[in-house]
């Protein structure tokens, strides 16, 4: 255990909690502006999946990681309209409805990978990006300010999140339609729009989410996520609907998986329990749910389908 205790190892430990929270936070943050629009979204693993493949494709075919990210993106986007469609338009069973989008993009991501690449080959992962002078401050530069430009947009995106739904008027909308739908449909704001731009954005930002996952390792793998997107949808209770608690639990996530990888790298776990240890951040995500998730009131309306009139 003393060989964990060392600046070395505990700098690189941080700075990679840091970077295994990204994509957690990014889909996390995008479920949040969904959710706050009275929209559950449980599809986004799938999503994730199959933004990840988007990316991974375009990446190994054109050598551009940028297109890549694009083109996830684009793909979060299409299946956001169809998760709106379903949700919002067709009224479906919101839980169901995200299921299928969930097993939608499990089994076409896998069928894609097996038809169109088959061998796993590598893309490049992002080269870290020193932010001028922050970089160099003792402790903080490494573990902070050398990431890749994904996770420095991960964290940008909270205040900015943030800022959107409680200082702007659409903002304020969109908490409107998730608290009381008809309240807000009575005077003149269109709840259809809002969930369907709220449930795109937030999509899109899993997409972002699966990019980020994939460029980290730079290869796809069937089931890449395993499972990271339901997590992601556990982040957004864990953190209260708010962007900065939904950070908070990203990066809890982030330092029970660097600490827990870390260990079992110095051999601290030992082999036999190291697949028992590897479910260690699951867990302790889901026992801190259970402990918080009573203490702070959902949106009202979230998982209700709006009928004008009922």
């Amino acid at each position: 255990m003393s060989q964990f205790f060392t600046y070395a190892v505990i700098t690189a430990t941080i700075a990679s909690a840091v970077q295994y929270a990204a994509p957690f936070l990014l889909a996390a943050l995008g479920e949040t502006v969904g959710q706050r629009s009275g929209v559950l979204n449980l599809g986004v693993d799938g999503i994730m999946l199959l933004s990840a493949f988007s990316c991974y494709f375009v990446a190994l075919r054109t050598g551009s990681d940028l297109l890549g990210v694009v083109v996830g993106m684009l793909t979060g986007a299409v299946l956001g309209l169809l998760t709106a469609f379903m949700s919002v338009t067709l009224r479906a069973q919101q839980g169901i409805s995200g299921i299928g989008v969930y097993i939608l993009g499990l089994g076409l991501s896998d069928l894609l990978f097996v038809r169109f690449v088959g061998t796993p080959l590598p893309v490049s992962s992002l080269p870290n990006v020193s932010v001028p002078g922050l970089s160099r401050l003792p402790a903080l530069g490494p573990m902070f300010f050398q990431q890749n430009w994904l996770v420095y947009i991960a964290f940008l995106l909270v205040p900015a999140v943030a800022f959107f739904l409680y200082r702007t008027t659409y903002g304020t909308r969109v908490l409107a339609v998730g608290e009381n739908p008809a309240a807000a449909d009575s005077v003149g704001i269109s709840v259809t729009r809002t969930r369907y731009a709220t449930v795109v954005f937030g999509c899109t930002m899993a997409g972002l989410a699966g990019s980020t996952l994939l460029l980290l390792d730079g290869i796809f793998q069937e089931n890449l996520t395993q499972s990271a997107g339901f997590i992601a949808v556990a982040l957004v209770y864990f953190g209260a609907w708010r962007p900065f608690g939904v950070m908070t639990g990203s990066l809890l996530y982030g330092v029970v998986t660097a600490v827990v990888l870390q260990w079992k790298s110095l051999g601290i776990i030992p082999t036999s329990a190291a697949d028992l240890a590897a479910t260690a951040p699951a867990v302790i995500t889901v026992l801190a749910l259970v402990v918080l998730a009573g203490r702070f009131k959902q949106p009202s309306s979230l998982g209700k389908a709006y009928v004008r009139g009922a």
